[in-house]
């Protein structure tokens, strides 16, 4: 794995876009910037992207657990490939063995873990999903975190990113959606 840079974020929020205070929310999120080694070509077996989100699900998270600084409630991923690579570039990082360090990270996680992934540009942005690690119909948890790295992803590299958050959005008024029957 050839990781050219790793960026961390941490945003404090104190009051709803309207101006309104809330409870103190903190989100963190990590941008792993790795090189993307099926770029230009066509592969069927992606699995040693697999291994990526497998190593980098487990050290990002609980490098986000440090910065939350208490337990996660809410947690997401997502994936930026660069204009040379695919789509399924990016769902390979992301679904078949990241989320196993992440939930171990985390302590639990019985909820899917939200996701989005995309080809795009560099300096192009992704919206990481938040959801409930544990309860996914706590419509109050569902967030979003708009993320980017200026110089990424280039042409051959990926943006692995993993996003926690300590709370609800603020100011939140939906609460918990009915279970599937």
């Amino acid at each position: 794995m050839d990781i050219r840079k790793t960026v961390f974020t941490k945003e404090i929020i104190t009051a709803d876009e309207m101006g309104q205070t809330c409870d103190q929310i903190t989100r963190v999120a990590a941008m792993a910037v790795v090189r993307n080694p099926f770029a230009g070509m066509h592969q069927d077996d992606l699995s040693p992207l697999f291994d990526v989100g497998a190593q980098l699900g487990g050290s990002l998270t609980q490098e986000l657990v440090n910065m939350l600084g208490g337990p996660p409630i809410a947690y997401g991923k997502a994936a930026i490939v660069g204009s040379a690579g695919s789509m399924e570039h990016g769902a390979a990082v992301l679904h078949p063995a990241l989320g196993k360090p992440v939930r171990a990270a985390v302590g639990g996680g019985k909820s899917l873990m939200p996701s989005n992934h995309k080809v795009g540009a560099l300096g192009a942005s992704i919206d990481l999903p938040l959801g409930h690690k544990d309860e996914a119909w706590s419509f109050d948890h569902i967030d979003t975190v708009t993320l980017w790295v200026p110089d990424a992803p280039r042409a051959d590299e990926i943006v692995l990113c993993v996003g926690l958050s300590n709370g609800t959005r603020a100011q939140p008024r939906v609460g918990t959606g009915p279970s599937p029957s």
